[in-house]
């Protein structure tokens, strides 16, 4: 779940980054503060309907994959990329309150947010990683500040007489990984 949040929160303010470019750049095309609740539209498509789109595209054009070069591959590649994101763009003006007007108003904002989620992509796994590094130390803040509330002062008292292995497991704890840190580094070795 926690990789989902940091998924949709990243491409969400993302988004509304490239929503108030196309606003800005596009004289057909108006955003302004709808770029927000444009930008959920834009998130949830991009997460749920944008890869179930191009499975489609995908499947329908793999029919006639014999017939086809490889230049002439890359180009229905990148026209079925184009299809899907002018299907997005559609259902963003659609469902929010971005107005799009005449032809470039609807062709080049689809265009725009291609070259945007390529940069995206680019950036993806620095962005994801920095934001789970700053869920996890939220999350282990809240963790920590629910355990000295609960904490008694009879559950608090060490025992006067500690086994090895328990003085270097409790070591092991202080060193200021979360337990999924820690899973992580073990499974690398």
């Amino acid at each position: 779940m926690k990789n989902g949040i940091i998924r949709f929160a990243a491409l969400y303010v993302f988004n509304v980054a490239v929503l108030l470019l196309i606003g800005l750049l596009f004289p057909g095309v108006s955003v302004g503060l709808h770029a927000l609740w444009a930008a959920v539209i834009l998130t949830l498509a991009a997460l749920f309907v944008k890869p179930t789109l191009a499975a489609a595209f995908r499947k329908s054009a793999a029919k006639s994959a014999a017939e086809r070069t490889k230049a002439g591959e890359k180009v229905v590649q990148y026209v079925l990329v184009y299809v899907v994101e002018l299907i997005v763009w559609v259902l963003t003006v659609w469902l929010s309150g971005v107005r799009a007007s005449g032809f470039w108003g609807f062709a080049l904002p689809p265009l725009f947010l291609l070259f945007g989620w390529m940069i995206y992509d680019q950036v993806d796994d620095k962005l994801r990683a920095k934001a789970a590094q700053l869920y996890d130390a939220v999350q282990g803040k809240v963790q920590a500040r629910r355990g000295s509330d609960a904490a008694s002062p009879s559950a608090s008292a060490a025992p006067a007489a500690e086994a090895p292995e328990t003085a270097a497991a409790r070591a092991e704890l202080k060193d200021g990984l979360t337990p999924e840190q820690r899973r992580m580094l073990d499974e690398l070795g």
